[in-house]
């Protein structure tokens, strides 16, 4: 009976651990709008580069990235004006020590 518990919940934390790992992936970086596991996982199943073991498994990532993007999406839209703010005080900083130097 423990056996068979063990085995049950090794494997249900193996199917979540490897899930939405796109929406993972895309939401540790820089802001890409909403969606974006969702997006990179269509994105690869459409790209004639992929390669084919890579096929299944954004086939099966697909489905659980596209509930963890729909979950995340209060923090996308959060931070949806984050990046611009930062690319908006860069481009600032650029100008003003570039007219400085003159």
């Amino acid at each position: 009976m423990f056996k068979n518990s063990l085995f049950f919940l090794a494997a249900a934390f193996a199917l979540l651990g490897g899930s939405g790992c796109s929406s993972i992936m895309t939401h540790t970086g820089n802001h890409q709008g909403y969606y974006p596991g969702t997006r990179a996982a269509m994105d690869m199943l459409r790209d004639d580069e992929t390669p084919w073991n890579m096929i299944p498994l954004a086939s099966i990532d697909l489905p659980f990235s596209a509930v963890l993007d729909t979950l995340l999406l209060p923090y996308d839209y959060y931070h949806q004006d984050s990046d611009a703010t930062a690319n908006r005080d860069r481009l600032l900083h650029q100008e003003t020590s570039h007219y400085a130097d003159r």
